[in-house]
């Protein structure tokens, strides 16, 4: 299986040293640190926004109304920084995704599959199979059952098969690689909170991986 997946995030320490010349007034640090955001913000929209809105809207829209928004409320963040700055720009471009969510879902008489505003991970391979490494059985690897393809649609269906609170603890965890200090930062939960949510999240996903092989089994007698 792939080796860990850093996080879509930029270097902290390197953001820390942006933070401060920013907040000293330098323009040119605030410009870097929008732009060094810039990338991960449009992989957090390309990965969160819902597939059928993404074929109305333009996500580089989305993306700059995220930045924006972010250089207007930036002198009140740098005042009284309440949590992580990726994480701060990452509420706001939540509240965009389920906003432009909103604005632009199917009618009513053509509802989208589920009420939410959270998409499946479709292609995100390297991070998918990361995932099935940890929660498949040795008889479910590639090597030994299906193809990469067909292990990758497995994850990605269960995925949409949980409830939201158990989707969103997974794709913050293995798709946008936050650790379980910045998921309880980010959802406002203690660690201990969040390692819970997380850990019931994996064994409901374990649990429609195996009625998935079952029924592939039983299928294939």
């Amino acid at each position: 299986m792939p080796g860990p997946t850093r996080s879509i995030w930029p270097n902290g320490d390197q953001t820390s040293v942006l933070l401060t010349a920013a907040k000293g007034g330098d323009d040119q640090a605030v410009n870097r640190l929008l732009e060094k955001h810039r990338g991960p913000v449009r992989r957090l929209v390309e990965l969160r926004l819902d597939r059928k809105v993404q074929q109305r809207v333009d996500v580089s829209d989305v993306v700059q109304d995220v930045m924006v928004e972010a250089s207007g409320r930036l002198d009140k963040y740098l005042q009284e920084p309440a949590m992580a700055f990726h994480l701060w720009l990452r509420q706001i471009a939540w509240d965009r995704i389920i906003d432009t969510y909103r604005r632009h879902r199917v009618s009513a008489k053509r509802n989208m599959d589920r009420e939410q505003s959270m998409s499946v991970p479709a292609g995100q391979d390297q991070s998918t199979l990361e995932l099935a490494g940890r929660l498949c059985d040795p008889a479910l690897t590639p090597s030994a059952a299906a193809t990469q393809r067909e292990l990758t649609r497995s994850v990605e269906t269960a995925i949409t098969q949980l409830n939201d609170q158990d989707r969103e603890v997974i794709l913050m965890r293995h798709y946008e690689h936050l650790s379980n200090l910045e998921i309880a930062e980010a959802l406002s939960l203690n660690p201990p909170a969040a390692s819970m949510r997380y850990l019931r999240a994996v064994r409901r996903l374990r649990q429609l991986l195996e009625v998935t092989a079952d029924q592939a089994g039983s299928g294939g007698r």
